[in-house]
């Protein structure tokens, strides 16, 4: 297995072209359950083009009926990411203030963390994200209602 680099360019510019709209390369899952996660996957992928294959608890999409669940769940994406071994990307938890452009934040109600967006840009050292489901481009962090927050640092991937 071989590292690679983790883009965090190639992440932001996919990111920033996508948060208005939907690339038709992968289905929409914002009326069964929201987009969020779908969308920060794709730009993780746009970031190491690298993906597990794992069956179940892996990281992969193919199609609407051939995917992880961690492609499009947050607390299953958050699990693959912090403690994969294999292929594809991983990371580590991390706290806000270490967090850089291309990390991926999550956002909880009470103790409920259901909503996956990534960081595009910082404005006076607060972060500025896009994500699906309630479609947004570049808004600050401080503008979304939440009780928590996790950051996960992308570290890099491999692959075979």
């Amino acid at each position: 297995m071989k590292n690679i680099p983790y883009s965090r360019t190639d992440a932001v510019e996919y990111a920033l072209q996508w948060a208005l709209s939907r690339n038709p390369a992968y289905y929409d899952f914002e009326n069964i359950g929201g987009d969020c996660t779908n969308f920060i996957s794709q730009c993780v992928f746009a970031g190491c083009k690298a993906m597990n294959y794992t069956a179940d608890t892996g990281w992969y999409y193919n199609s609407l009926g051939d995917r992880a669940p961690a492609w499009t769940s947050v607390d299953y994406l958050y699990r693959f990411l912090v403690s994969n071994k294999g292929a594809g990307p991983y990371g580590s938890a991390t706290d806000l203030r270490s967090a850089k452009i291309g990390d991926i934040l999550q956002l909880a109600t009470g103790n409920n963390f259901h909503h996956s967006c990534i960081i595009t840009s910082f404005r006076n050292g607060s972060p500025l994200v896009c994500a699906h489901t309630f479609d947004v481009r570049n808004k600050p962090l401080y503008m979304y209602e939440f009780d928590q927050i996790r950051a996960v640092h992308i570290e890099g991937a491999r692959t075979y």
